[in-house]
Formats: structure tokens, C-alpha cells, sequence
């Protein structure tokens, strides 16, 4: 497996960067990985590699750049306010555009042999929910999607698969917004909402308190049964 930083070139002309990682073969689908708060840290860079070892050829854009370039934080009740301060600056039409040039730099890469799909998390499980509807995926996955059911008026944009991954302990996420998301896509038998039992925000990082192995791994082996079955 081999990773470095790439330049993107966005939609107005200017660059960012965004870490790829290749798989052990130098070729594979697309993956666009969506960070949460803390940037395209350590933990967001291990994901890419867990998926690049997975089979896929795994791009994470660094989607603060515009606010601060190279955010990387880590989990601390400081890092989480400087976090959310990062996100409260960004421009979210400006960064579904800024997802889309990734999608169009994912795709024009020779490394990159099949479809791409989007992976989020927290803030990124959103915004890949909004790649989905706007950035030009071809199925996306979004675990604890934050402030999904203001954004359900999107759901009519999109026309591939979607993957769910809900905790229900979650802090963040009331059950009620879970309860919208399942009544918004009851018909649509592309969409698959899982849901794990007494966990909370942020099971899938091991570098976090909420971390729960069991469900991680579950949603982990859902995430790619999802991916190999829809793209």
C-alpha cells in the first residue's frame, strides 16, 4: 500500500490537498473519504489506509482549507471546540463543490479502475449524504450522519444506494432524527439504515472513548458488503 498528499484543483481556479492512499494491487474503485471535525487527521488517515488495504483506491479531501489548511486535531474537549468552530466557518455549498472537484480528481486517476463512492463520518456522514445529491457519487455510505433531518430535502436528488450507520445512543442524534430518515426512504429499496444498539457518537474511532469494537466491526463488514454488492 502506498499513500501520499495530491493537489486538487478546485472549481474557482484555486488547489488543496487531499490524502491518497492506493491499494496493494495499484488499482481499484473509488473511494472519497469525508472527514469529521478534527480534519484529515491521524485516525481519518488510518481509515484511508484500512480501505486502500480493503481494495480501494481511497482519496480524503482536506475540506477546512479554506477556513485553515491542515487541520489536524485530535479528541480532546479543546480540540472538539476548535473543531466545531472550523466547521461553523465553513461554506457547505462551497465545500459540496469543493467534494465534487475530488469526485472529478478520484475518477481522472489511472489508479482508479471502477466507480467511486462516498464514506463520511459525523460532519462527513452528512456531507457525504449531500455527495450523494450533489457531488456526483455513484452509492454512498454515511455513518452518524449530524443534522440529517434538516437536509432530508435532498433526498429526492439522489438516485444510487445509500448506506446508514446509526448509533442509538447517540448524543448528537436524537432518535427522532434516525425515526425521519427511516419514514423519508421507507420506499426507496436502495437504502439500507443499520442501526447499533448502546453505543454512541463516534463508535467507529478507536481513538475515542466512544469507541466500540463490536460495532465498528459490524458496520465495518456491513460497509463493505454494501460497497461490493452496489458499485
Amino acid at each position: 500500500m502506498a499513500a501520499s498528499w495530491i493537489d486538487i484543483q478546485s472549481h474557482d481556479g484555486q488547489g488543496f490537498k487531499g490524502y491518497l492512499a492506493l491499494p496493494p494491487t495499484g488499482t481499484g474503485p473509488g473511494l472519497l473519504l469525508i472527514q469529521e471535525i478534527f480534519g484529515v487527521n491521524e485516525h481519518i488517515k488510518a481509515v484511508a489506509d484500512q480501505y486502500a488495504l480493503d481494495g480501494y483506491v481511497v482519496l480524503a479531501p482536506d475540506l477546512f482549507w479554506r477556513d485553515k489548511p491542515g487541520v489536524n486535531l485530535g479528541y480532546s474537549d479543546a480540540d472538539l471546540a476548535i473543531g466545531f468552530k472550523h466547521m461553523q466557518n465553513m461554506d457547505f455549498p462551497l465545500a459540496i463543490q469543493d467534494l465534487a472537484s475530488t469526485v472529478k480528481t478520484l475518477r481522472a486517476r489511472p489508479e482508479c479502475s471502477g466507480k467511486v463512492a462516498s464514506i463520511g463520518y459525523c460532519m462527513g456522514g452528512l456531507l457525504s449524504f449531500l455527495s450523494a445529491a450533489n457531488a456526483g457519487v455513484d452509492a454512498a455510505v454515511c455513518y452518524y450522519p449530524g443534522g440529517i433531518d434538516g437536509q432530508l430535502g435532498q433526498a429526492s436528488k439522489i438516485a444510487g444506494p445509500v448506506l446508514f450507520n446509526f448509533a442509538e445512543a447517540d448524543q448528537y442524534i436524537p432518535a427522532a432524527a434516525i425515526e425521519k430518515v427511516k419514514a423519508t426512504f421507507a420506499r426507496s429499496p436502495q437504502v439500507q439504515i443499520e442501526t447499533y444498539p448502546n453505543v454512541h457518537h463516534g463508535f467507529n474511532c478507536w481513538a475515542r472513548d466512544s469507541y466500540n469494537q463490536p460495532a465498528a466491526t459490524l458496520a465495518h463488514g456491513r460497509t463493505l458488503e454494501f460497497l461490493a454488492t452496489k458499485m
